[in-house]
């Protein structure tokens, strides 16, 4: 009785380096988190600076929509950073889901 066993060595057919593939999606996943830190961490500066500017008395702020205002403007600067996270994390899961699926064509097309 003889069995075949499927290999799960390189294809001399793939149009792509898997290990190339893997690292390119491990970096947009670093990627988006570097970029999450950094907007995020701007913001909190910036939150940061505003309450210290308010606690020495160095902003005066005359009403609601003045305060409203000065927030908008601290964390307006997140948007962007949230977009390339969602981006690049995007990324990073599809050209996982794109192995995956050529993968699962490959031993489809074997059997």
């Amino acid at each position: 009785m003889s069995e075949s066993k499927e290999t799960k060595g390189f294809f001399l057919g793939t149009y792509f380096e898997r290990d190339s593939v893997l690292r390119l999606a491990r970096m947009a996943d670093i990627f988006g988190w570097v970029s999450l830190f950094i907007y995020g961490g701007q913001v909190l500066l910036s939150l940061t600076v505003m309450a210290l500017q308010l606690a020495r008395g160095l902003i005066h702020l005359a009403g609601m929509t003045d305060f409203a205002q000065q927030i908008l403007w601290i964390v307006q600067p997140i948007t962007p950073g949230l977009w390339y996270f969602v981006g690049f994390q995007g990324v990073g899961r599809l050209l996982l889901i794109l192995m995956d699926i050529e993968d699962s064509l490959r031993r489809a097309a074997r059997k």
